[in-house]
């Protein structure tokens, strides 16, 4: 191995360490601190390790403070961007469970966040528990609403009004979601994978 090939498999290294190492309320580590910490073409590293990572499932996302993906950033707005590491696919709901989702969780989640994305970004925590509460018990509802809204899933203002939070657009593939919810046709499973309920997907990367 060269020694520059040596040197950019230390920074990778280091690169995964703080990736993975939660020091933040939030997950993740900004442009600006990787730059300081791997040097000036940071993103060589990024690349590395993103490739590193393909193999085992996972893949680094570059988002927004609020954490909407970051499409063709300039060096500048990479530098304030929140860098983390997600599932590259969808958990499966039996990997759903084993996360600690029970699949009422999920689809409460899920209708949650539809709802809100089809009012406009915004929906009365009220209106929010009727919906749910035509599938669920109220108390499940509310344990449900205050769950999402722990976790940042949700965000809630003095007048009782629901917003997506920072993990659901960070998280959940609103596009996914909505085409579900649509009924439309889910790109064909590679042929052996399962198909039951125990191997379906939810359209959710924490």
């Amino acid at each position: 191995m060269s020694d520059e090939a040596a040197a950019y498999a230390r920074r990778t290294k280091r690169a995964a360490q703080l990736l993975f190492f939660q020091r933040h309320r939030r997950p993740g580590v900004k442009g600006w601190e990787l730059k300081r910490t791997l040097g000036r073409n940071y993103m060589k590293v990024i690349e590395l390790l993103d490739q590193e990572l393909g193999k085992l499932g996972l893949e680094i996302k570059v988002l927004q403070e609020e954490g909407q993906p970051l499409e063709k950033p300039s060096p500048e707005e990479l530098d304030r961007a929140l860098f983390v590491i997600r599932l590259r696919e969808p958990l499966t709901a039996t990997d759903a469970r084993l996360s600690g989702w029970r699949i009422d969780d999920v689809a409460a989640l899920a209708a949650t966040v539809a709802y809100i994305l089809s009012r406009q970004g915004k929906a009365l925590q009220r209106d929010v528990e009727r919906l749910l509460e035509t599938k669920f018990p109220g108390w499940v509802v509310q344990y449900a609403l205050e769950r999402f809204l722990r976790r940042g899933y949700l965000t809630r203002d003095e007048s009782g009004m629901l917003y997506l939070g920072w993990r659901s657009r960070a998280e959940i593939d609103q596009k996914l979601l909505l085409n579900l919810i649509m009924g439309e046709e889910p790109p064909r499973a590679q042929e052996g994978a399962p198909t039951d309920m125990e191997g379906s997907r939810a359209p959710m990367t924490p």
